[in-house]
């Protein structure tokens, strides 16, 4: 039975920065060589980084990435990387029309091609175009109609791109058809809540399924809303994992397989399922000598926990924003709450505690408590902390105007808002709103003021979530002999914006762990009101929490990106109208 070493580059690409990924591309492929692979496979268009939206439509970078892989092919042959096969995703453009989608020819195309000995081999286009949750691919692009299948060292590998496998048939029959002893697939698959537990299932079912051997290797990193864990996976035919990369991490999957020898004898153009059509490349019948050095078994890395696997998509969506971007350093207002800590806390663990500055801006409400809990975070975290009291500012504004009420409130949070804005100028940080999903949910936010910001950390995470991520990042600090970052006091108040004496949360909302509830059921399950009320809960309560949702999307419209978590995030994910009358859930 021939051997194959595998080299799966589970890596972090940049989009629209052609140079450093292809720089990525052959540093990764000069790793993965030197360790004796045969074929190293890159994610889903990581020439281009990952998913360029509108980007595609722009014929100078379509161009562009099409210039980048040629030279791309050259360069790794010029390096002495060029005999060995690597397989990279790429914008590309279609050679002919697609009258059923209304495309001309020349539309682009979310495509990956094999590179050897300087050469671009082969070419093919994505078959199933993802249009759904934060997918927009039948906007951008249009489908392949082909099966391509490497025949290299006398095994026949076929290859496909992320949904193909996601959807039933297509790619997944016809690499049966074709006989094939792998299926590589090469992927952008964003991180949800679970879906590394639902991802190795399709794996396994689509192993099956081709009845061969399946190499699944997914990006790493961050693209505004999106954040992307890795988690490679290669299974046997039969179902057993035989290798995982760890998440969150890029990282180099090398792997020994034993596959079956090449027997297919289907030639060019056959049509296979779902009217795909195989082209083959030929790359030889003989069997690879034996790599260099010991085998090569990659290992399964272990899963982390529900509230790490939380916390490290925040903390990596949260480091690729500000990095990719351009900035180096982040402004939080603390307020002593459970929220800016929480944000504070990732900031630090992404940044660094000398790249996060925050500032306390008390007003004549805020509790010493909770001034004192905002030092004590400074203290134990090491990040950069001053106090600029914004009562001399709030009483100028009322000596110019009379303001009561919820415009009283609301002052005190924009005033916080412009001085944040005015330090970043002034600075040059990056300022984090501290909003979470539950707020954000039902409006109970100031536009212009705890709305301020270039990114949101905490944006889809609801409230009752936030103190189980505090408890667990202060129980892991614990674990690792540190100093918990977050005080106790933070999060065993009760929480409160402290607006007006003695104020708190549940003056004005449900429960927390009530009012998650029935967000999770309203907003992630789709659920109508009587559906819920259906389910057992207060009708009073769910015609309340339905209202304040609805009412509250001109708000959540002009909210910053924040890192996507959930099944359905406030922004890619879920899209409602804002002038809208229907009020039945």
């Amino acid at each position: 039975m021939p051997n194959l070493r595998l080299a799966l580059s589970q890596i972090d690409p940049w989009v629209g920065d052609l140079a450093r990924n292809s720089d990525e591309v052959v540093r990764w492929t000069k790793q993965a060589v030197e360790a004796g692979a045969q074929l190293v496979a890159f994610p889903e268009m990581a020439l281009t980084g990952y998913p360029v939206e509108d980007l595609a439509l722009r014929g100078s970078f379509v161009e562009a990435s099409r210039g980048a892989l040629v030279e791309l092919a050259g360069r790794l042959a010029d390096d002495g990387l060029g005999e060995v096969p690597v397989v990279v995703g790429y914008l590309g453009r279609s050679e002919h029309a697609s009258p059923r989608f209304g495309r001309p020819a020349g539309s682009p195309q979310n495509c990956a091609a094999v590179l050897h000995r300087g050469e671009v081999l082969t070419r093919f286009a994505k078959h199933h175009l993802p249009n759904y949750g934060v997918f927009d691919e039948f906007r951008w692009f249009v489908p392949g109609d082909q099966l391509p299948v490497l025949r290299l060292h006398g095994v026949d590998v076929a290859l496909a791109i992320c949904e193909d496998i996601w959807q039933d048939g297509g790619r997944v029959s016809a690499a049966r058809e074709a006989g094939a002893g792998l299926l590589l697939v090469v992927n952008g698959s964003p991180y949800e809540r679970n879906k590394d537990d639902q991802r190795l299932e399709l794996v396994q079912r689509r192993a099956a399924e081709a009845g061969c051997t399946l190499a699944y290797v997914n990006m790493v990193g961050g693209q505004d809303e999106l954040v992307f864990d890795g988690d490679s996976i290669v299974v046997g035919a039969d179902g057993e994992v035989l290798a995982r990369a760890p998440q969150f991490e890029e990282h180099l999957v090398l792997l020994d397989l034993d596959l079956p020898a090449a027997s297919s004898d289907h030639t060019d153009g056959l049509l296979l399922s779902d009217g795909l059509h195989l082209v083959r490349t030929e790359l030889g019948d003989e069997p690879a000598p034996v790599p260099v050095g010991p085998p090569a078994a990659a290992g399964v890395a272990p899963r982390l926990s529900d509230e790490a696997e939380i916390w490290a998509a925040l903390v990596s969506g949260t480091r690729a924003y500000v990095v990719k971007n351009g900035f180096r350093s982040v402004l939080i207002g603390l307020s002593g709450g459970i929220d800016s800590a929480l944000v504070a806390a990732i900031a630090v663990d992404a940044l660094g505690a000398g790249n996060v500055h925050c500032v306390s801006m008390p007003s004549r409400y805020s509790s010493q408590h909770s001034r004192d809990d905002a030092a004590e975070l400074a203290r134990r975290t090491g990040l950069h902390f001053r106090t600029v009291s914004i009562a001399p500012m709030f009483d100028a504004y009322l000596g110019a105007v009379e303001l009561t009420g919820l415009a009283e409130e609301n002052l005190q949070s924009r005033l916080r808002g412009t001085l944040l804005m005015a330090i970043s100028n002034q600075e040059g940080h990056i300022v984090l709103a501290p909003g979470n999903k539950s707020e954000l949910a039902v409006g109970y936010s100031t536009l212009y003021g705890d709305s301020v910001g270039a990114y949101g950390p905490i944006k889809d995470v609801y409230k009752s979530l936030v103190f189980r991520l505090a408890r667990w990042r202060n129980e892991e600090a614990g674990r690792r002999g540190e100093v918990p970052p977050i005080p106790e006091n933070t999060i065993s108040k009760p929480p409160s914006a402290e607006l007006r004496p003695d104020q708190v949360d549940a003056d004005s909302l449900p429960d927390y762990d009530l009012l998650d509830s029935v967000l999770d059921r309203y907003i992630e399950g789709d659920e109508g009101r009587d559906a819920i009320v259906a389910a057992g809960f207060d009708p009073a309560v769910v015609d309340r929490v339905v209202r304040l949702v609805d009412t509250a999307e001109y708000k959540r419209r002009q909210y910053p990106p924040g890192p996507k978590i959930s099944v359905k995030n406030f922004g890619r994910d879920r899209r409602l109208p804002i002038t809208n009358r229907w009020r039945r859930g």
